[in-house]
């Protein structure tokens, strides 16, 4: 069974998401101060759901990622874009973003509206097809205008996943 480390997790996209706060750094002050947090998802006896430290995680477990973004200064900051790696041996629980406006990608390169698709060929023929919740890698928000001294929040859940099982019928281990 596969064991993931939601910590090594969180990490990781810690780091992905302090790369450009550290390249600007050399230049200026960091006027945008990033917090990200991992919280397992626990349902309670009651049904109710409950959020729990995120030290470990086994397959089928739900980890919630929050990103919360803090403007330090007293101007208003533009064009900002809020952006959430999904980390590998997970798969995006679709709906599970807030704000709901978040958009997707596969590559890192262009980012849609979910559900993402792509074109393939199958038995000579161009089809499209959706490309499954594991592949997505980034969820993005483009929140605009964030003024001074304000903090936004975004959150996503991903599902850990075994990658040695299907997690779609007709997937054998998880190879395409």
């Amino acid at each position: 069974m596969t064991k993931f480390h939601a910590r090594a997790a969180l990490s990781a996209l810690a780091f992905a998401l302090a790369l450009p706060a550290v390249a600007q750094q050399k230049a200026a002050p960091q006027p945008l101060e990033t917090r990200l947090e991992a919280r397992k998802v626990v349902a309670a006896a009651d049904g109710k759901e409950t959020l729990a430290a995120a030290e470990n995680a086994k397959p089928g477990d739900v980890i919630e990622y929050a990103a919360t973004y803090r403007n330090t200064t007293a101007q208003a900051l533009r064009n900002l874009e809020a952006t959430l790696p999904i980390p590998p041996n997970t798969e995006y629980i679709p709906g599970s973003a807030r704000p709901a406006t978040a958009k997707a990608t596969a590559d890192g390169k262009e980012f849609l509206v979910p559900p993402l698709k792509r074109r393939v060929k199958r038995n000579g023929v161009d089809v499209e097809e959706q490309v499954p919740l594991r592949d997505y890698r980034f969820l993005r928000w483009y929140p605009g205008v964030l003024d001074g001294g304000k903090a936004v929040m975004y959150t996503a859940r991903v599902r850990v996943i075994d990658d040695r099982a299907p997690s779609e019928p007709g997937i054998k281990g998880g190879v395409k």
